[in-house]
């Protein structure tokens, strides 16, 4: 396909902002995060991974209700009701790749994005070659488990306790929670600074991110509290990298369990990496993604 910017029409009449990047025979569909985020962090990834030797041709997206795509009116009800599942987002990922030409590629996505790569790699992975899961684990629970300890370890106790008496009452805005939140930020989710991820302007998203996070990376009061994947993993039958930062949000020994329950995969770190281990050391982060799709390509890899 060639490479730029191609605005598609979904089959439910919203519009979504594509790009890609890169060329040769390779293709890679990037998913981001948030949910609500967007594909920032994957705009030097054909470039990042053409200086480790490998011409890949790169397609971001921003999802539905995020940044340069539609972005629905979800206080309406029925829209959100309609929007605002994971059967949505899932099946939007299989029609973006559909609709643009693309089959037998690599998946990766970040985050709530790899939670989107794990379910399609169970229910569509036919159309894959290999697939990235990076920064995301399989059970929200141990996650939850593992913030709530760094939160202890990072910040003071007497920190701690108001941040807990702000979520009791739902103050999240208030001005020295939000002082607490960014310094937990800065250790674990964008340890480079200043995180060329932080903007002037609200982007949107925040609604989607909203229903299914809650209002930080550090709490969940939305959908993801509930989300348990562990008794598929089993199912995804694709080559699969598992791929986390050393110091993030996601708990490694949690991608550890997930690397032996995946039939064929691979667990592979980021020094000095957070939850956005591509931007913090991506020297690291990108010679691991080429390795991968190198050794599959190839076919050496293996478990």
């Amino acid at each position: 396909m060639k490479t730029g910017t191609k605005i598609i029409t979904l089959d439910n009449g919203y519009h979504l902002w594509t790009n890609t990047q890169g060329e040769g025979d390779i293709h890679l569909l990037a998913l981001h995060g948030g949910p609500g985020g967007n594909h920032e962090y994957w705009e030097d990834t054909a470039e990042q991974l053409a200086k480790q030797g490998l011409n890949v041709q790169v397609t971001m997206y921003d999802q539905l209700g995020s940044f340069y795509s539609d972005q629905p009116d979800y206080s309406d009800p029925e829209i959100a009701k309609k929007y605002l599942t994971y059967e949505y987002f899932l099946d939007e990922v299989d029609e973006v790749r559909a609709k643009l030409g693309l089959d037998n590629i690599y998946l990766i996505g970040q985050s709530w994005g790899g939670l989107l790569v794990q379910e399609y790699a169970v229910k569509y992975g036919q159309h894959l070659k290999g697939a990235i899961i990076s920064s995301m684990v399989d059970e929200i629970d141990e996650y939850v488990d593992h913030v709530n300890a760094l939160r202890e370890k990072t910040l003071p106790a007497d920190a701690v306790a108001f941040m807990k008496e702000c979520e009791d009452r739902n103050d999240y805005s208030n001005p020295k929670y939000q002082e607490y939140v960014q310094i937990m930020n800065e250790q674990y989710v964008d340890r480079k600074q200043p995180s060329k991820l932080y903007h002037l302007k609200d982007l949107g998203g925040d609604a989607v991110y909203n229903v299914f996070q809650g209002d930080n990376e550090f709490v969940i009061t939305g959908k993801l509290k509930d989300w348990h994947f562990r008794d598929q993993l089993k199912n995804i039958k694709v080559p699969t990298l598992l791929t986390f930062g050393e110091h993030e949000t996601m708990p490694l020994e949690t991608a550890k369990t997930m690397d032996s329950l995946i039939p064929n995969s691979k667990l592979v770190t980021t020094p000095n990496g957070g939850h956005h281990h591509m931007v913090d050391n991506p020297d690291v982060y990108y010679k691991h993604l080429a390795d991968f799709i190198r050794s599959v390509e190839d076919g050496t890899f293996n478990k």
